[in-house]
């Protein structure tokens, strides 16, 4: 009988251990899931307009370059802003513990993973429902759009009204918040400013998940953080942007060059003068004949004759962009003024080329090219985009040793180049540009052909990049990159200059944790500022 008891204590004590050890085994597994695939599980407590799907993220991952496709553990589909500000609160509320992230993603425009979020939460913008689009045609025309509207949308709604934006991009399919956060700029920039100098006021929801209207009488150090901080201080979530009346047709011009010198002189001399055109851009072709025929395929030359005896013989030549507004009942003075302006140029006569357009039509001719390569199979690709801005001074050397050496015998893209006045430029915003009154904007614009292994294929692009960018840094041009890419905070810190301990101090009171815009890769979630 004493053996009986003495074994049957002994089954107890070792069903009593099997048992507390299959409990503490559990308690382990649900305390790992919540540590790490629990995270989401968190979120799911939210009391949300919209909804976050922890399903469907791999459109989140990709963007237009195509490049880097990091996974988030949700996306959000906000319907209003407080969504917004209730995801970001909470991530904020769950400390520096934490690794997730919030990255805002507009039209997926991005060219190096810049509104990924790898294991966090990116919110879709264009989602987010908020008051309707409003065009206040007054004294001080304005209109007030959501910060997942896209430029496109806006041009629509506002031409109804005879108005539109000061300041555009070269492709309007890009969200407000997003072309914000950067600067925004085309051919209109060396009058205007880039879109960043046409904005009254923003709301923003900060790091914090505070929502916060700022203006440049309201919150100031937020406003003129947010335009051009890349993400980092606040998620746009509503702005208003600066009109002005539209024209009804827009009269397009292209001249050619075989000079840089003589092209750049033109090109400086039209952004300074008094009377000049309304949008001025130019770009470089290089060793490709039949491109010629490309782009003048909806100009008419103003001389058919000499126009056709015109030979590139594969020389390097540069294309001046022109275009002047047109209203119905000023055609024949402003056709004087643009002859007039046309006079002064130094092109290759026989290379003169016109058309004239609707405004919407102008303002949306990338979309045309974007339609064709779309039917082609062509316009998911790797882009490896680079865009500089060069100062003025350094121009020349630059164009010698690049157009002339590292991109002499072919490119795989337009190659965007044109100048910009510093003075439409606010130092008050994040965004970086050279010391110099007149910068140049040079834009890579490639696309790399998938599996190459030749000149089209993303390895050569990406060398001749790195090329650009050594001889740069070699010869100390003083270039700041424009969507700037980096991998450490030490090339950032090099990026910003004297700016980066303004950046830092912004950084540190919008976003103390470094919850926003991971995918920028300056700062990292719960390590210190420096």
């Amino acid at each position: 009988m004493r053996y009986t008891t003495a074994s049957f204590l002994r089954q107890n004590n070792m069903l009593f251990i099997r048992s507390f050890m299959v409990l503490f085994l559990c308690c382990i597994t649900v305390k790992i899931n919540l540590c790490f695939s629990g995270i989401p599980y968190s979120l799911k407590t939210l009391t949300l307009d919209g909804h976050l799907n922890f399903d469907e993220v791999h459109n989140a991952a990709r963007d237009f370059g195509n490049r880097f496709q990091l996974l988030p553990s949700a996306v959000l589909h906000p319907n209003s802003v407080s969504d917004i500000a209730t995801t970001v609160k909470h991530i904020w509320e769950m400390g520096s513990h934490s690794e997730l992230t919030v990255a805002a993603r507009g039209h997926g425009h991005s060219l190096q993973g810049q509104a990924q979020a790898h294991q966090g939460v990116v919110i879709n913008m264009e989602s987010l429902q908020g008051p309707k689009m409003q065009v206040y045609a007054e004294n001080s025309s304005y209109v007030d759009v959501s910060g997942g509207e896209l430029w496109i949308n806006i041009l629509h709604e506002s031409v109804k009204y005879g108005l539109a934006p000061k300041s555009w991009t070269d492709y309007l399919h890009l969200t407000v918040g997003g072309t914000l956060s950067n600067a925004g700029i085309s051919g209109q920039a060396f009058q205007h400013g880039p879109q960043i100098s046409n904005v009254h006021q923003l709301e923003v929801v900060t790091g914090k998940g505070e929502i916060i209207n700022c203006s440049e009488k309201q919150n100031s150090e937020l406003f003129h953080s947010v335009l051009g901080g890349l993400g980092q201080f606040g998620i746009i979530t509503r702005a208003r942007i600066s009109l002005e009346p539209a024209p009804d047709m827009v009269k397009w011009i292209r001249v050619l060059y075989s000079d840089f010198a003589t092209f750049a002189r033109d090109q400086e001399y039209l952004i300074s003068a008094e009377k000049t055109f309304d949008y001025i851009e130019g770009f470089v072709i290089v060793n490709r004949t039949g491109l010629l025929n490309n782009w003048r395929s909806s100009f008419d030359p103003q001389d058919p004759v000499q126009a056709s005896q015109f030979k590139s013989d594969g020389q390097t030549l540069f294309c001046l962009e022109l275009a002047k507004y047109i209203n119905k009942d000023e055609k024949d003075l402003v056709n004087q003024e643009v002859e007039s302006s046309l006079s002064v140029l130094n092109y290759i006569p026989s290379t003169l080329f016109l058309s004239e357009v609707s405004y919407i039509e102008f303002l949306d001719r990338v979309h045309v090219s974007e339609v064709k390569l779309r039917s082609k199979g062509l316009w998911e690709v790797p882009h490896p985009w680079l865009n500089l801005f060069i100062p003025q001074s350094k121009i020349h050397d630059f164009a010698k040793e690049v157009f002339g050496n590292i991109l002499a015998e072919t490119s795989n893209g337009p190659i965007l180049i044109y100048p910009l006045n510093k003075s439409k430029w606010d130092n008050r915003t994040s965004v970086v540009i050279p010391e110099e009154d007149v910068f140049y904007l040079v834009a890579f614009l490639s696309s790399a052909v998938p599996s190459s292994k030749g000149t089209d294929g993303l390895e050569h692009i990406l060398t001749q990049n790195k090329r650009i960018l050594e001889y740069c840094e070699t010869a100390r041009l003083g270039v700041k990159q424009y969507l700037p890419h980096y991998t450490t905070q030490e090339q950032w810190r090099s990026h910003f200059g004297p700016q980066w301990e303004v950046f830092v101090q912004r950084k540190s009171t919008y976003d103390p944790l470094a919850i926003l815009a991971p995918g920028q890769r300056i700062f990292q979630k719960a390590m210190p500022f420096s």
